[in-house]
């Protein structure tokens, strides 16, 4: 299991955004390994995004919001940040 963020684990952004993660994933009947995998991100360290435990880097958001079939501007608008 990956290490959460030392300074931002639970950081309300961060949890918004894992929040919507995993809204947008489940409405898209999308599991979580096979978002993980279209991301190229580990499932693990998927798992805690989606928890708001990690800080992931604008690579890894892009990754995200490409494997929903959205833009990050999309994604960040659903999280509310």
């Amino acid at each position: 299991m990956p290490t959460p963020s030392p300074r931002h684990a639970q950081d309300p952004i961060l949890v918004a955004l894992g929040n919507a993660i995993r809204e947008i994933r489940l409405e898209a009947g999308m599991s979580q390994e096979d978002l993980a995998h279209g991301s190229q991100i580990d499932r693990a360290y998927m798992s805690s995004i989606e928890r708001g435990r990690q800080n992931p880097g604008i690579i890894s958001i892009a990754r995200i919001a490409g494997a929903l079939g959205l833009a990050v501007s999309e994604l960040m608008r659903r999280a509310q940040i």
